[in-house]
């Protein structure tokens, strides 16, 4: 089975809890991912008006047509770091 992401709900701060297409559940914080980065383009995301503006294309969470992304597998398991 190829994992991808169902439905994403904003929570609140930088969290956003995923529901994966075999019923799996993460709760994911970005915060420290964000606070820690060092590229200005992702930084950007620490304002939570662009933070909540992301998009779920082809079982994928986006912001800005790939601006930002992670890999399905890292956000599955709960792992970003």
């Amino acid at each position: 089975m190829v994992i991808s992401i169902q439905k994403a709900e904003y929570i609140d701060e930088y969290k956003i809890n995923f529901i994966f297409n075999d019923g799996t559940q993460k709760l994911i914080d970005f915060s420290s991912f964000l606070m820690n980065a060092k590229n200005p383009m992702t930084k950007k995301y620490l304002d939570k008006q662009l933070f909540k503006k992301y998009e779920i294309e082809y079982g994928d969470i986006i912001w800005n047509d790939y601006e930002l992304c992670f890999p399905i597998w890292n956000l599955y398991q709960g792992n970003i770091n």
